[in-house]
């Protein structure tokens, strides 16, 4: 059986590692390839604080995305253990999507990334 630690593709505490800049170089290529994309942090936000949305209410909380782009996105996210795809066998069908407890960790990073993005000093100061 495989462990959760493995599916998840993060390290038990226990076995954290020392970073060198050449790991910590991977380690930043790895990250910003499971972020990648123009809606994958959108998507991201919505979801985060244990929200369960359903396909349609994601497509109108960000109506600038296509249809086509969203389930992309989801479907990589979702291969990347960030977000959960919920099935309810029903007639209609209903997925719904909600972030994995490695995708909700994600919430105190972005917030430090919005943070600093805030310090930056307007243009001409």
């Amino acid at each position: 059986m495989t462990r959760t630690d493995e599916k998840v593709r993060y390290l038990p505490e226990s076995k954290v590692e020392t970073l060198t800049p050449l790991s910590a170089a991977s380690g930043v290529e790895n990250v910003l390839r499971i972020l990648e994309g123009r809606w994958k942090l959108v998507i991201l936000f919505h979801l985060f604080g244990g929200k369960v949305l359903r396909f349609s209410d994601l497509e109108r909380a960000i109506p600038a995305i296509s249809q086509k782009m969203l389930i992309q996105q989801l479907r990589q996210m979702e291969a990347d253990g960030v977000v959960r795809r919920i099935v309810h066998h029903q007639v209609p069908p209903k997925v719904e999507y909600c972030l994995t407890d490695w995708g909700q960790a994600l919430c105190p990073a972005l917030d430090a990334l919005l943070k600093w993005a805030a310090q930056k000093e307007p243009a001409g100061s």
